[in-house]
């Protein structure tokens, strides 16, 4: 049921490291963004996929991992991604004016990989936090290719919490002292603007 996916699809940031994603299951997932509806139907999206160790390295160092948590920078040796997919724009097909026909994409397209990563049991961080630049010269992409955005994949090796948005408004997610990590979730009731009835 898309619900259970839903609630399993978190934003993970600690993995088992140890545990590795064949590329097959990489292209599973790939092929779901390319199913996926694109906007205009120019499909504009291309995916640049790793799984190695080194390649995963390069890919790490480019990263931010968690505004909210500044004393955190980020997965520990053991704890980093086993897989990464970087969502590209490619302006040869969808020229860069119209830049928001790849963000669009790039949403449709990451929602579809990151709820196939969890029927498979992964679980995911979208980063967008990317030092872009630096990564496409390490990467040695094209010129026409713009980094949308990063998916981390890999085995979750943490527990994600939703809990009730506070009273306070409070909206940042947060660890307690076991590193167990939660997540506030806004209400039904608060996001629905014409809420006429009571449910």
């Amino acid at each position: 049921m898309i619900r259970n996916l839903i609630l399993k699809n978190r934003t993970y940031r600690r993995f088992k490291q140890d545990i590795k994603i064949s590329i097959n299951d990489l292209y599973d997932l790939i092929d779901l963004a390319r199913l996926t509806p694109s906007p205009r139907n120019r499909q504009s999206l291309k995916f640049y996929l790793s799984n190695e160790e080194k390649q995963n390295e390069k890919i790490f160092k480019t990263l931010s991992w968690a505004g909210a948590l500044p004393e955190w920078t980020g997965p520990s040796e053991g704890e980093k991604p086993a897989a990464y997919i970087i969502i590209l724009g490619d302006n040869s097909i969808l020229p860069k004016v119209k830049n928001s026909y790849h963000d669009v994409a790039s949403g449709f397209a990451a929602q579809s990989i990151l709820l196939g990563a969890a029927e498979k049991g992964y679980g995911a961080c979208t980063v967008a936090a990317v030092q872009r630049q630096k990564l496409k010269k390490e990467l040695n992409l094209q010129e026409y290719f713009d980094i949308l955005l990063v998916l981390a994949l890999g085995v979750p090796a943490e527990t994600v919490i939703m809990t009730e948005m506070p009273a306070d408004g409070n909206y940042n997610y947060w660890r307690d002292e076991k590193q167990i990590h939660y997540v506030p979730k806004r209400s039904l009731k608060e996001i629905i603007i014409n809420n006429n009835s009571e449910k």
